[in-house]
């Protein structure tokens, strides 16, 4: 297995905040890592993130997007999955780079979905050509989750249980 460093970036390009991650996959303008969370519990409403949850993330180098699959770091008990709309990634033997636009989407176990940061995501300064890849990054997340589609394929219909 390979370590590698992940940047998360602004929208800018500045680095904000990086990590490391051991590859566990790898394919032609992707890789999957597993990520350990190293900080504090942070709770965005929807789901709480603790230090020692396990996140398998995917980053892609033609997508505008990433999907973080948060796992309880004692049971590995699916949380639901984070996905950061970014520009496509930039990504090397040892890095992984991507510039984040502020709009986030967050799946549940159930499937159910919820947009965050949507006033922080008005006021990011890009293109409008970009905020059309960004409603369309939201689109295509819908769809592979509807689909179940991996790695949303974990999802339960909570109407049968």
């Amino acid at each position: 297995m390979t370590d590698v460093t992940v940047y998360k970036c602004d929208h800018q390009g500045v680095v904000k905040l990086s990590y490391p991650g051991t590859v566990l996959e790898r394919g032609d303008g992707w890789v999957c890592i597993e990520a350990i969370f190293q900080h504090d519990s942070v709770d965005i409403g929807v789901v709480t993130f603790n230090r020692g949850d396990r996140m398998v993330e995917w980053f892609y180098a033609d997508r505008y997007y990433n999907i973080f699959q948060l796992e309880d770091g004692n049971t590995r008990r699916i949380k639901g999955w984070y996905c950061n709309i970014t520009r496509p990634a930039t990504i090397t033997e040892d890095r992984i780079a991507a510039d984040d636009l502020a709009l986030d989407v967050f799946f549940a176990p159930d499937g159910t979905m919820t947009v965050l940061d949507e006033d922080e995501f008005s006021a990011v300064l890009i293109s409008d050509d970009e905020r059309e890849h960004v409603k369309n990054a939201v689109t295509a997340l819908q769809r592979r989750v509807t689909a179940r589609k991996y790695p949303f394929d974990q999802i339960y219909d909570n109407t049968t249980t």
